[in-house]
């Protein structure tokens, strides 16, 4: 049974219209967003051979101190684990795009650097995700919009983020 506002009201029965309509909203907008993100990183990939996983890698050393981070790091970034960060760092670092050493404070601690060829492979990536991202999004919302939607969204993360 619905309540007066047309929600289920918990009691086991099957979700209301506006309950299934909410949900239809939610996939569409999820939706939406995998295909969008999957059609930029098709983009990077199609102009610069980087992989989106090597994207995602290359993209947060350019943003990290020192443009170094742990491995840990890494992993933590890229949703996978630590063999699957190992195998995105060594193509890296059989490109030239990363050099992987222990760190000084601790030598447990795998440190990944960006070399200079990475920096410029990450550059040219940046920018044709950048223009990707300002051809099927910004243009057609709107700088405006794109902005309202970005600032609406960041408002229900609870963990906030601040990262490059």
């Amino acid at each position: 049974m619905s309540g007066t506002d047309g929600h289920s009201d918990g009691d086991g029965a099957c979700p209301s219209m506006a309950d299934l309509a909410l949900l239809r909203q939610w996939n569409q907008l999820q939706g939406a967003f995998r295909r969008l993100n999957g059609r930029l990183l098709d983009d990077v990939e199609a102009s610069t051979g980087v992989s989106p996983s090597a994207f995602q890698a290359l993209w947060y050393l350019v943003g990290s101190p020192e443009r170094t981070a742990k491995m840990s790091q890494l992993s933590a970034v890229l949703g996978f684990s630590t063999a699957g960060t190992t195998k995105v760092a060594d193509r890296l670092a059989e490109a030239g795009m990363i050099e992987r050493g222990p760190s000084a404070a601790d030598r447990r601690v795998i440190l990944v650097t960006l070399t200079e060829h990475g920096m410029a492979v990450a550059s040219e990536a940046i920018r044709t995700f950048l223009g990707a991202l300002r051809e099927r999004a910004v243009g057609p919302m709107g700088e405006d919009g794109f902005a309202g939607l970005v600032a609406a969204v960041a408002g229900l993360d609870p963990g906030g983020g601040g990262e490059c």
